[in-house]
């Protein structure tokens, strides 16, 4: 059991970042290889100012907002939250200043970050199951959701254990060591890390973590790191400047 930790938590982690960042270096290299469209996508009548307009398509989804309001809502709680477990993981390899202008302890949200992502996920994925999305559905959506919901609510459990069940035995400085350890090529696994009650929830949230980042860049999904550059063309915004 001690060599399958070992290998999710230190070997695999390695090689699902090589994979991930070198797969999205090679998909987004042969993006922007693919010929320009021959036609224009700017879409009419034109506001300014072009680029907050972009910003306001890509980040507030104002047509989903308009025609499916249910989902935009469940979408944008999904996204804010994502944002703001990104920073608790961050906050996990040390100390920022920027992110505690709101004082808090880490995870931010006290658990209840983790509880609307995952419901925002279980809402995303049923939805699939019922016409017309389902027969617009194909598996890898289906495999992307259940991956994500159980990279999160592994790890919102050992949040949870933490903050609402007063589990001590493994806290921030624990998963910091190891983190740390990663970061600098020194792999470290501490006691609290393998062998207390709580580490096969870490295992297990780093093992669908891992297939996750190796799956990313070779999904449809990756067109995702193109919306900002899509929605500023739509805008007419282009290479930094407002078309005229």
């Amino acid at each position: 059991m001690e060599t399958l930790y070992y290998i999710i938590l230190v070997p695999m982690v390695y090689v699902a970042f090589g994979v991930f960042f070198i797969g999205t270096a090679i998909r987004l290299i042969k993006i922007f290889r693919e010929p320009k469209h021959p036609t224009t996508l700017q879409i009419f009548p034109e506001k300014k100012p072009k680029w907050l307009w972009a910003l306001s398509d890509t980040f507030l989804l104002p047509t989903v907002r308009k025609h499916k309001p249910v989902l935009w809502v469940f979408l944008i709680l999904f996204h804010v939250g994502i944002l703001l477990l990104i920073i608790g993981h961050l906050e996990l390899f040390g100390e920022f200043e920027i992110f505690q202008i709101i004082p808090h302890e880490v995870f931010l949200g006290k658990g209840f970050v983790g509880l609307i992502v995952s419901i925002s996920l279980l809402y995303l994925l049923f939805r699939r199951f019922k016409s017309p999305v389902r027969e617009l559905s194909v598996p890898e959506d289906y495999y992307l959701l259940v991956l994500l919901f159980l990279i999160v609510i592994f790890g919102s459990q050992m949040d949870w254990a933490r903050r609402w069940y007063e589990y001590g035995e493994l806290d921030v400085e624990h998963y910091r060591m190891y983190l740390s350890s990663l970061l600098h090529f020194q792999p470290e696994l501490p006691y609290e890390i393998t062998d207390t009650g709580h580490s096969f929830m870490l295992v297990l949230h780093v093992f669908f973590a891992n297939l996750f980042l190796m799956f990313f860049p070779f999904s449809q999904s990756m067109h995702s790191f193109l919306s900002l550059p899509m929605n500023k063309l739509r805008r007419g915004f282009v290479y930094g400047q407002e078309n005229t």
